[in-house]
């Protein structure tokens, strides 16, 4: 399987989204199957793909040492660079994956995609939101809708 935003879409049009999220985490050079088995230990809600702002999101991954999860910055520096001069398009890429916490959307899996994407001149991804509760979706859903 490809792993752009047209296939998330396809799952997401389905109902299946959770299954293409935990397909992607499982395989390639980005599998990440801690996230997936997190994933597993509880019911989680989810919405996308949905475009959004590069700016919306908080990066939870990077150089930066006040980062939750900080890496080397020469393999962060190596690895981003990469990533930015590969893309084509930025659909091409798999969404980035970003958990709702009281208001605040965090990149879970796509940090590096989400500065490639910033080097590449994007102001914008595509992402895949998930919620902890239903109580959680609701809130973001309804602030969303009256936001515009």
């Amino acid at each position: 399987m490809k792993y752009d935003v047209a296939s998330a879409k396809e799952y997401a049009a389905d109902g299946q989204i959770e299954t293409w999220v935990h397909a992607y985490l499982l395989q390639g050079d980005w599998a990440n199957p801690g996230l997936s088995e997190g994933l597993k230990l509880q019911t989680r809600y989810w919405v996308g793909p949905v475009e959004m702002a590069l700016d919306d999101l908080v990066r939870t991954c990077g150089p930066e040492p006040d980062l939750p999860f900080p890496v080397d910055p020469a393999g962060w520096e190596l690895k981003v660079t990469l990533l930015a001069r590969s893309i084509q398009s930025p659909a091409d890429l798999p969404p980035v994956v970003a958990e709702y916490l009281q208001g605040i959307l965090y990149v879970r899996d796509g940090n590096h995609r989400h500065e490639a994407l910033r080097r590449y001149g994007a102001d914008r991804c595509w992402v895949l939101i998930w919620y902890n509760s239903e109580k959680d979706w609701q809130a973001h859903m309804a602030g969303a809708l009256s936001n515009g």
